[in-house]
């Protein structure tokens, strides 16, 4: 089974809209694919108890169907920092539980995309972080770059950490999350001169989510040699 780890530059940046598009573009090519999100914070009260809407929209663009609790197998009700979060409901979280949770699937799969948590270094608890968590998995690393103003050191920075842990960087996708930015184009191609990986696709800005558009912006044959 290949996989990629999907991170962002920071909380917000589309990570979930681009991992449930790149899930969309690989079920079109007729692979069995499926996503997880193995530790989210909030979420609503559904009538099949607490669920989040990233894990929701992850299994609606799989083309292999997981249990909910198989695809997000940590779930802390507060909107806050996991670590946090864990803390007041009592929990720990490490590294090694929730690469068990992402490694002891049945399915049998073509693709397995894994999305982080917030940025690349969240903490999980007081020695550990999500960069702990993907150096387990060991799976090449997608980075998903909010563009916006302070997007090229938030890039560059996430960058050089994924590369801190022997980790692979398999592309970025540029998703544009201020239209209003000045230069758009510009800071791009300052990117582009300086990430060493390709960019898989530049996202436009989006009221809502469009899994076929976003997907026909990705070009999911730069991942192929990668996984």
């Amino acid at each position: 089974m290949k996989g990629f780890f999907i991170t962002g530059t920071d909380t917000g940046v589309g990570k979930t809209w681009m991992t449930a598009a790149l899930l969309h573009a690989l079920a079109a090519q007729g692979l069995r694919v499926a996503g997880m999100k193995p530790l989210a914070c909030g979420g609503y009260a559904s009538s099949d108890g607490w669920r989040h809407e990233d894990a929701e929209l992850l299994m609606q663009h799989a083309s292999a169907a997981l249990p909910y609790a198989t695809v997000n197998p940590v779930l802390l009700r507060e909107p806050i920092a996991p670590h946090i979060a864990a803390r007041r409901a009592g929990l720990r979280l490490t590294a090694a539980a929730l690469h068990e949770s992402c490694t002891n699937l049945e399915e049998k799969l073509d693709y397995l995309l894994i999305e982080g948590v917030g940025g690349w270094e969240v903490p999980l608890n007081d020695n550990e972080t999500t960069a702990n968590f993907a150096r387990l998995l060991g799976l090449p690393v997608i980075l998903v770059v909010g563009i916006r103003l302070g997007c090229l050191n938030h890039a560059l920075l996430s960058c050089d950490a994924i590369l801190s842990q022997q980790l692979s960087l398999a592309g970025w996708i540029a998703n544009i999350i201020d239209a209003e930015m000045l230069d758009i184009p510009e800071n791009i191609a300052a990117l582009e001169a300086r990430l060493p990986a390709p960019r898989i696709g530049t996202v436009p800005h989006l009221p809502q989510f469009d899994a076929a558009r976003i997907a026909a912006r990705l070009n999911t044959e730069k991942l192929a040699l990668s996984a």
